[in-house]
């Protein structure tokens, strides 16, 4: 209970700091505005790698996208958010590669990295904390809120008899004398490292250890100290052919070594990034941030999801989606309580599937019950990254489920439903997926 609690106090108060800095950095009413008439609003979600670039390469497709995307002012015509689960960078550098590439300007506020909601994580602030990474993970994690943080690099400065895989970084001649820490009271994952058997073995030293890596391992220290993940994806998209190991990639390999050598299964405090709906809690509040920035009045209704990959892309937006029905049908239910009366929708709870807590990622269940939230999230698949034309045919009826040739690549904690990486729409690239959706809304693009 305590932990839900946190959870909940962190997310007020990221909610708090999303609008507040939405009313500071409110624009007056512009050409932009024009676009909010009728009774449909929606936003955009789109992933980068496999979507808008392979690589360092810009598809070629999302450039003219994007000039559709705004005015003659370079304003947004509908609230647009990257979602991505890349994370070994801050925001602002993503968001000026960004503004670079597609030649628009995107601010930080619409970039959202696997690690963003790690904000509303408040009751991991103060601890001390070791991150795995590569970047400049020391300096994100004190951008989300960290304030004692332990690299893995420092980690092995301080105990130099721990990774000893590569001989050419063992110590020479005498041994050097341990520095000594205080002990590590959390882990935090934020991506796939450059060195995997250091953070291996340093990440598995920290948990049979009790956070005390110069301590004897005991298999006694269960369940370990806590540990918070970002980017579950086992492969994603850069110019090769074929797909690359991603941080779940990285993860398999942890929980399996850390299964073989306990007989334990290594246990998440959180799973964050996509396909978590807690990712798109926080993307969602992104979105109504652009909205108002837009001026708009009405809130947005209906969230497109675009993205490459059916098991993070597809499968989280059709999970959020579900998430969303089982909000609406809570709210419905607590009306027709209040008002002593029945309420068709409150009936419909017990059709949503229920969700597992690695699924939510530390979002509450009940999040959204008094809350203005879109009626739906729908996904949309594109075919010029992990999901290719080339190596897949696309299905002929659109209603039929790409399960990725039904080989699981989710998260260990994930379900496997087959529904939900049944995309609503599937598309080419990313330019034919905007302008279907506007026209899928009755929207002028140009």
């Amino acid at each position: 209970m305590q932990r839900v609690r946190s959870l909940k106090t962190g997310w007020q108060l990221l909610k708090s700091s999303c609008e507040g800095a939405a009313k500071q950095a409110n624009t007056p009413p512009s050409t932009s505005r024009n676009y909010s008439h009728g009774p449909s609003s929606f936003g955009l979600l789109f992933d980068i790698d496999g979507v808008l670039v392979r690589g360092r390469t810009l598809i070629p497709a999302a450039k003219q996208c994007f000039r559709n995307l705004v005015d003659r002012n370079g304003k947004y015509k509908v609230p647009v958010v990257f979602v991505t689960n890349a994370g070994n960078c801050m925001r602002q550098t993503k968001a000026e590669h960004l503004s670079h590439l597609l030649e628009v300007e995107v601010s930080p506020d619409q970039v959202m990295l696997s690690h963003s909601p790690l904000r509303m994580f408040t009751q991991f602030h103060k601890m001390c904390v070791l991150v795995s990474g590569q970047g400049p993970v020391e300096e994100v994690a004190h951008n989300l809120g960290f304030q004692d943080v332990v690299t893995i690099d420092k980690l092995r400065e301080a105990y130099p008899l721990l990774d000893v895989v590569d001989h050419n970084r063992r110590p020479k001649d005498s041994i050097p004398p341990t520095k000594g820490l205080r002990p590590i009271d959390a882990v935090i994952l934020f991506g796939e490292p450059i060195r995997w058997e250091t953070n291996l073995q340093l990440i598995i030293d920290v948990l049979l250890t009790n956070g005390n890596p110069d301590n004897a391992w005991s298999s006694m220290q269960y369940p370990h100290i806590p540990v918070l993940a970002c980017n579950m994806d086992l492969l994603w998209m850069a110019e090769a052919k074929n797909p690359r190991f991603g941080h779940g990639m990285f993860l398999v390999c942890l929980e399996s070594l850390y299964k073989k050598v306990t007989g334990y299964d290594l246990k998440y405090e959180a799973l964050i990034g996509k396909p978590s709906v807690v990712t798109y809690n926080y993307a969602e509040l992104l979105i109504r941030q652009q909205a108002e920035r837009l001026g708009w009045s009405t809130p947005v209704k209906t969230l497109y999801a675009i993205g490459d990959n059916p098991m993070a892309d597809i499968y989280g937006a059709n999970l959020y989606n579900h998430y969303l029905q089982a909000s609406r049908s809570t709210k419905a239910q607590m009306q027709a309580k209040s008002g002593g009366g029945a309420d068709p929708l409150a009936e419909t709870v017990d059709d949503v599937p229920k969700m597992t807590s690695a699924e939510l990622g530390g979002a509450s269940s009940t999040y959204g019950a008094e809350e203005d939230l879109p009626a739906g999230c729908k996904s949309i698949l594109v075919c010029t990254g992990v999901y290719s034309r080339d190596q897949q045919e696309l299905p002929s009826d659109a209603t039929h489920t790409v399960t990725e040739q039904r080989i699981f690549h989710g998260h260990r904690d994930f379900r496997f439903d087959p529904s939900l990486t049944q995309p609503s729409f599937v598309v080419q690239d990313v330019k034919e997926a905007v302008e279907m959706v506007f026209q899928q809304e009755g929207w002028p693009l140009e």
